[in-house]
């Protein structure tokens, strides 16, 4: 590149020996190099010739176009490829591109989206909604103190269940890579230090908000979630309970079986409305049959990730009793659930709590009966796909269970 410039330029020691005279008679018509000036490109630049120039001093017009310091050689090559690369001389590319920005929050939404789990947190949210409905004894009663309330329920649950689901990632990473490859920790779009942060910030923000609530259902319902949560993931001694079936099952029936459904209505019936703790008919079902739904889950949530499991020694029902048993238990447990619930609503005294809540079970029954029979177990695509029908079976039914009375 240097000798092709040099090639454009007079020889400097001819330059030396010339009158300003004989300077513009060798030059005449001669391109040589000049600074441009900012946001001129070099394809645009005019041919120069010394006859412009005459009365210049020749001295400093030497040192001004002669090749003799290395700063100027660095000088002139900025300026060719400048000049090559079609972009204004001295320009520099745009620091800020809304598009780009924008494309990175959204990546970062996506990450923290599938990190957080978002069937558990729509679970969560549902079944906070439904239980508290079953406090409501009067449309006076949907006040702005109702909606506080909630709102302050739901918010500390959601933190508390991105502590429990990411704390079970952190500690799930090696198998994490073989069952669930996509989540954040196991493709490595989280570092382990980066899932540790955002652990450790959510169960901070939650204990917080539950102290500053004031409510003691709401804190211990807190406080017994962390416990749980926190045994079923760590992997310390005497803990890690995931490692065993039955204790794993008994952990995810306490909390979503028994947690949410008698903490969260006595959060709403003691401390947003001041009544005295009663267990109503409704709320009794609620527990009696999300206890089916629950083990169904604890059951479930396994048969796809039996390959993983038996790698890392997780002693699941599926590893030891075989996926297509295990999930034949569940759609049985479940239909069984269904027929206890629709004489539940048959007893209602109220003729619309009946004809919805019994139609509503016999349809979700028979849908439920429809695919399971139409499942491909060999494939883990289908099973997981099913394994997210079942949760949806869970948001439906907490659109039912408000209206049992």
């Amino acid at each position: 590149m240097d000798s092709l410039f040099r090639g454009l330029l007079p020889n400097p020691s001819c330059l030396q020996c010339l009158s300003p005279a004989g300077l513009s008679a060798v030059t005449k018509g001669r391109n040589v190099p000049v600074k441009v000036s900012k946001g001129r490109s070099w394809s645009s630049l005019q041919a120069y010739n010394f006859e412009r120039l005459e009365g210049y001093p020749t001295n400093h017009y030497v040192r001004t176009i002669g090749l003799k310091s290395a700063s100027y050689k660095k000088h002139v090559k900025k300026y060719v490829v400048n000049a090559t690369s079609g972009y204004p001389v001295e320009s520099e590319p745009e620091a800020y591109n809304p598009k780009d920005i924008w494309e990175s929050v959204k990546t970062a939404l996506n990450v923290f989206y599938r990190f957080s789990r978002p069937h558990t947190v729509i679970g969560t949210a549902m079944s906070i909604i439904s239980v508290s409905l079953l406090a409501v004894k009067s449309w006076s009663d949907f006040s702005p103190l109702f909606f506080i309330g909630l709102l302050e329920a739901i918010v500390a649950a959601l933190f508390m269940n991105v502590y429990i689901v990411g704390l079970n990632q952190l500690f799930d990473i090696a198998i994490d890579k073989v069952n669930k490859p996509y989540l954040p920790l196991a493709s490595g779009e989280y570092s382990v230090r980066i899932g540790a942060t955002i652990v450790i910030s959510f169960a901070i923000m939650s204990f917080w908000l539950g102290y500053v609530v004031g409510s003691w259902p709401l804190f211990w319902a807190l406080f017994i979630s962390f416990l749980l949560g926190t045994a079923y993931s760590i992997n310390i001694p005497l803990l890690r309970w995931k490692r065993f079936a039955l204790v794993a099952a008994m952990c995810i029936l306490a909390v979503r079986a028994v947690i949410v459904q008698l903490a969260f209505f006595l959060h709403m019936e003691t401390f947003v409305f001041r009544r005295p703790p009663i267990l109503t008919r409704p709320v009794i079902f609620a527990t009696a049959f999300m206890s089916f739904f629950s083990i169904v889950i604890a059951l479930f949530k396994d048969i796809p990730d039996i390959d993983g499991d038996k790698i890392f020694g997780i002693q699941s029902f599926s590893v030891r009793l075989g996926q297509k048993r295990v999930f034949w238990i569940c759609i049985y447990l479940l239909e069984m659930a269904y027929a206890v619930a629709v004489s539940v609503g048959a007893a209602s005294s109220f003729l619309w709590s009946k004809l919805i809540t019994v139609l509503g079970h016999v349809i979700l029954a028979s849908i439920l009966w429809d695919r399971a029979k139409s499942l491909d177990l060999s494939s883990k695509d289908a099973i997981t796909s099913f394994y997210m029908f079942i949760w949806k079976l869970f948001y439906m039914e907490y659109l039912l269970i408000p209206l049992v009375r």
